[in-house]
């Protein structure tokens, strides 16, 4: 299938990357929020930094002793099996909850939302053990913290360092000057007010450079964040489902609209009153008449196709949709399919929306839990709802035999023109032997 990139670019930059290239970087929130972002996370990685050094320290204790060809006592081996164990007891879980809180964190410099790549649980500590140490996302969310614990005290060690450095350039005259005496800036030294003012001049003009640093940093970090916490889909193999992106979402709502009108208005009163009358017939016509029996199949030809009809229109704006909003329509749509599905959503409470973007993201649903218990023997299913400030991701997961392909008229071509049209993109992860997912990311301004 051919595949086409989608390249449009918001008018307001939605991560830091975006933000770093455009003229009113300096003037704008985003080294504001660099700034945040990297104070926020020296807590963490210290906290991360400790409990890795508690667990390694006794290990290099034992390598050392060895090398030395000194005894290692007892109570030090004892130590190496104790630390592993807490280490896993303990890790694991503190990834978890870490990477849960990571993701929100991000938002900070990044809006595009990362969603999380564990499978739902029931209330089931074994099966929710089971489950987390066996998915890829539990080990990727170990190697976070390992980063966290490791590489990232290291790059802002190095931060402090410059900073200090920066520091001593701008105060270099007035430490020169005082009875501090010399100051050693790198390899010179200085003993005079007047030898330190051009590195005091260097040091003004380093300033500027320096939220550009810090968000070259914050950029790398959290792109190391979104690459290990982000689901990715979970597979390798992600296609983005787009085909035409000419689409005129107004004037389709339009015509939307208009169908359901006459539908609504027209045909299923008409049809009502077809029933009606039918229904006042068969009491008039004796029932041993011939003609009782083709009245009576009638009155139920007529009985059926208003249920056929009320589904259609529903079909094409649900009722529970403008009455109770995408997560209400979302989880009655859900209660009424023949398989357990589970509906998250984050923030617990989405709040309505657009109606293009709830209309949008209901069909989503819609075509993808039809597609699940129609084409995939899956067992359960699960849709997530996630909004940010101005993106709405849906994703709908199911643990049947995969091999799911837009060629093959499952609708989601169709379904990627909508998407599309309302200014998103839709992506499909379906190797054979599953997990099937379909994910869309729909703009969604506040």
């Amino acid at each position: 299938m051919t595949t086409e990139q989608r390249t449009t670019a918001p008018e307001h930059p939605r991560h830091l990357l975006a933000a770093l290239g455009r003229r009113g970087y300096l003037i704008s929130s985003w080294p504001w929020r660099s700034l945040a972002y990297l104070v926020s996370t020296v807590p963490l990685a210290a906290v991360l930094g400790f409990g890795l050094v508690t667990v390694v320290l006794p290990w290099y204790a034992v390598a050392q002793r060895i090398v030395t060809d000194r005894p290692v006592p007892g109570l030090l081996i004892l130590l190496l099996p104790a630390g592993l164990a807490v280490a896993a007891t303990v890790g694991v879980p503190l990834s978890i909850g870490l990477a849960a809180l990571e993701r929100r964190r991000l938002g900070i410099v990044d809006h595009r939302p990362v969603v999380s790549g564990h499978r739902f649980v029931a209330n089931d500590v074994v099966q929710w053990l089971r489950t987390r140490l066996t998915e890829g996302a539990t080990w990727r969310e170990v190697a976070y913290a390992v980063f966290l614990a490791t590489a990232v005290p290291v790059v802002y060690a190095a931060l402090g360092l410059l900073m200090a450095l920066n520091v001593t350039l701008l105060a270099g005259p007035w430490l020169a000057g005082s009875e501090v005496g010399p100051v050693a800036i790198g390899i010179a030294e200085i003993d005079s007010a007047r030898q330190a003012l051009p590195y005091a001049i260097l040091g003004v003009a380093m300033l500027p450079l320096w939220p550009y640093l810090l968000g070259v940093v914050v950029v790398g970090q959290a792109a190391v964040a979104r690459a290990l916490l982000d689901s990715g889909l979970d597979s390798p193999a992600v296609r983005e489902v787009a085909r035409s992106r000419a689409r005129l979402v107004d004037a389709y709502e339009a015509e939307r609209r208009r169908i359901e009108r006459d539908l609504h208005d027209h045909a299923q009163h008409r049809l009502t009153s077809l029933a009606l009358q039918l229904g006042m017939a068969k009491l008039d016509v004796p029932a041993d008449s011939p003609a009782a029996a083709a009245v009576e199949r009638a009155h139920e030809q007529a009985k059926e196709l208003m249920v056929v009809l009320r589904d259609i229109v529903r079909g094409i704006h649900p009722r529970a949709l403008t009455d109770l909003g995408l997560l209400g329509a979302v989880r009655e749509l859900a209660a009424q399919l023949p398989l357990p599905v589970t509906v998250t959503a984050d923030p617990p409470e989405l709040g309505r929306m657009p109606e293009r973007v709830e209309s949008t993201a209901y069909l989503v649903v819609s075509e993808a839990l039809t597609n699940v218990v129609k084409h995939s023997r899956a067992a359960s299913a699960e849709v997530s709802l996630a909004r940010t400030s101005n993106l709405l991701v849906v994703q709908v997961r199911d643990n049947g035999s995969g091999g799911a392909d837009p060629a093959r008229g499952t609708g989601l071509t169709g379904l990627a023109d909508r998407v599309a049209a309302a200014g998103g993109r839709l992506l499909l992860s379906s190797p054979a032997g599953g997990p099937t997912v379909v994910r869309a990311e729909v703009p969604c301004p506040s």
